[in-house]
């Protein structure tokens, strides 16, 4: 750690230099990530760990860690940088780190993968829950602007893996090796109410009536308005009915023959164009700067 200025003495009109004093104090620590201990704060007073522990349950008996602190400790590691769970080690014998946590002692690698072998289905499921009850206590707390509308985002995405003995994973359309995972997020702040991982080769839109119907039964309490937008692959014609009870939804449709016609036959009264506003760029045209190393090249044939 730097010193700290202790006292600055002398002074006065200008840019006078004053004479400086420094004591070197060993007894701070520091950490590179010094914002995990506000994050954990955070979770603490949202009722995080509170509604883990109880509306997830995985351990008998607690000897000393409860299902937060793993959970938690598993999620502080990627929040860092972590890439592995044997990247907890070095978390766990930092002092700093443990203090910014106010923690005697953080799982281990080993223990941490355990955990994870006994975490299942059932146990996600609950997690993303406890998860949403604690969204839907914060909503109330936020002003009457916050809540006149929200917009559900539901997609699927691509996620590869470079393993070769991932359970589970396939090959996508794009012929990357992974998983396609079902996203359902609130535009805006982009929380993430549901993550559903399947197969690299899953279409979009492959159960995702069931979860999109969950999305809408966690916002309609507290928004005034829902809207409901996803790509082609989403317009599922058997749900639009219970949709339209429910919320305003926003699908583009493939340009099929028959929609086509029937598209053609609507009076020219009856529908108009959607213009789209121009991109309006503010800021100049930027000079392109020389190619020196294409000059460089050239020189020296």
């Amino acid at each position: 750690m730097p010193p700290y200025i202790k006292k600055m003495a002398g002074g006065g009109r200008g840019s006078q230099a004053p004479n400086i004093h420094y004591e070197m104090d060993g007894r701070y620590q520091g950490i590179a990530h010094g914002g995990i201990g506000a994050i954990h704060l955070m979770a603490q007073k949202i009722g995080l760990i509170d509604e883990i522990n109880e509306k997830v349950s995985v351990l008998k008996r607690y000897l000393p860690y409860h299902e937060s602190d793993h959970i938690l400790n598993i999620a502080y590691n990627q929040i860092v940088g972590g890439t592995r769970l044997e990247d907890i080690d070095l978390l766990r014998n930092n002092e700093a780190w443990l203090d910014a946590l106010q923690a005697e002692i953080i799982p281990d690698p080993t223990t941490a993968g355990d955990f994870l072998r006994r975490f299942d289905e059932q146990n996600i499921l609950d997690l993303v829950e406890a998860k949403n009850n604690v969204r839907q206590r914060i909503w109330k707390e936020q002003p009457e602007r916050f809540k006149k509308e929200a917009i559900l985002n539901v997609d699927g995405t691509i996620s590869g893996t470079y393993g070769e003995c991932k359970e589970g994973m396939d090959i996508s359309y794009k012929g990357i090796w992974g998983y396609a995972p079902l996203i359902i997020s609130l535009n805006g702040t982009r929380d993430p109410f549901y993550i559903v991982n399947r197969p690299g080769n899953t279409p979009s839109h492959l159960g995702s009536a069931q979860w999109i119907h969950k999305a809408l039964d966690l916002v309609s309490p507290t928004f005034d308005k829902v809207i409901l937008r996803g790509d082609t692959d989403f317009s599922l014609t058997s749900n639009f009915d219970r949709w339209d009870e429910r919320c305003t939804f926003i699908f583009g449709m493939d340009a099929k023959k028959n929609l086509m016609r029937i598209a053609c036959d609507i009076s020219e009264t009856e529908w108009q164009l959607l213009d789209k506003a121009p991109r309006v760029i503010k800021t100049e045209e930027r000079t392109k700067p020389e190619n020196i190393k294409a000059q460089v090249v050239k020189n020296r044939n």
